[in-house]
């Protein structure tokens, strides 16, 4: 979905290509493919995992950079600094990111996962990775703000790197102790979690950059803007479906076997994913930030990193633990409530642009 400035949700489908207005239906073809392809070729799965580069899964990887370059090489780098000026976006997404959401899964992971403990824990350390990765792409179909989300993304980047490993002893150890509740631990180093950022984050950004500061030094704003952007645009797309063909080959057996257990690990998914995006956009209204940059807080409080929580979750407990299995299941479920949320924003968007014109009068 191109970010094509129009008045109605109406507008907005009707000036789509075939690829976006159908992104839905190849979002479900490529969940369906992936879940197929894991339950029909064996060792499937197997194959792609042992294919990996320190511990971080190569075909993903190629699938998770395809995504992100193209909406990298959009943002236009010399307006960051209203980003960095804008206070109330920076503490409301660390807010957001490091406070409420780690504490929301928590809550959610002990309230509806009493009796699964291995599911529990997989789910707080979902809880504790802040997205970094797919959020672009979601804020970018959204229509939101692009080098808001940019920043945001860099500023988790950071937080993570420092943040994890302390708050997955404190809400796996210190807080089930003071609760009197069973506790457990973690192993992530701060070089496993900048691995994963300096990865998924690092090479995208410097390569989006450096297409924009020598396409537009070369050639000029306009044919980057109108002629190469148009170009490279629907990778993003052809990424991030491969990228969920991939997500789900690798799990589609031990997920098509153990329906009643996604179902148990989906519920507080599904509440910590609708009361973290409804969060972002109440914080943001309540702060008058606007549609773009609303739905951009919006879009990053909600999404989690799950490359980073299923290569800890397997680090730690295995990869046929119920932690890795309850990571696997946070893309089965973050993918479609994400993509169906994108829509909710699109429909807010004329809400936000009618308080607008009244403010103005």
């Amino acid at each position: 979905m191109s970010a094509t400035d129009t008045t109605t949700a109406p507008g907005v489908v009707g000036k789509l290509s075939t690829l976006d207005r159908f992104l839905p239906v190849w979002i479900g073809v490529a969940m369906a493919a992936g879940l197929l392809l894991g339950r029909l070729i064996p060792g499937l799965g197997d194959g792609l995992a042992a294919v990996e580069i320190d511990g971080i899964s190569l075909p993903i990887a190629i699938g998770l950079l395809i995504m992100m370059y193209p909406v990298l090489a959009k943002v236009r780098y010399d307006r960051l600094d209203t980003v960095t000026g804008d206070r109330r976006l920076l503490i409301g997404s660390l807010v957001l990111n490091w406070v409420l959401g780690p504490a929301l899964m928590f809550a959610l992971a002990w309230l509806l996962l009493p009796d699964l403990p291995e599911y529990r824990t997989g789910l707080i350390i979902v809880g504790l990775a802040r997205c970094i990765a797919m959020v672009i792409i979601w804020n970018d179909l959204a229509c939101g703000d692009r080098e808001a989300a940019a920043v945001l993304v860099a500023l988790n980047s950071i937080f993570q790197v420092i943040m994890f490993a302390v708050l997955g002893w404190f809400y796996l150890s210190v807080l089930p102790g003071w609760l009197g509740l069973e506790q457990t631990t973690i192993e992530a180093s701060p070089w496993q979690i900048a691995k994963s950022v300096l990865i998924f984050l690092g090479i995208p950004l410097l390569a989006g950059y450096l297409t924009r500061r020598f396409g537009e030094r070369t050639k000029g704003r306009d044919w980057y803007e109108s002629t190469l952007i148009p170009r490279i645009g629907p990778w993003a797309l052809y990424g991030l479906l491969f990228t969920i063909v991939l997500l789900f080959a690798l799990q589609g057996d031990r997920i098509t076997s153990q329906p009643l257990d996604v179902v148990r690990i989906a519920i507080p998914l599904l509440a910590y994913f609708a009361i973290m995006w409804g969060g972002g956009y109440l914080l943001g209204a309540v702060m008058g930030l606007g549609y773009e940059r609303t739905t951009t807080l919006a879009f990053t409080a909600a999404g989690n990193n799950f490359e980073l929580a299923i290569a800890v979750a397997i680090a730690t407990y295995g990869a046929t633990s119920g932690q890795a299995l309850a990571g696997v299941v946070g893309p089965l479920i973050e993918v479609p409530v994400l993509v169906a949320l994108v829509y909710v924003s699109l429909a807010l968007r004329n809400r936000f642009r009618a308080e607008a014109e009244v403010t103005v009068r």
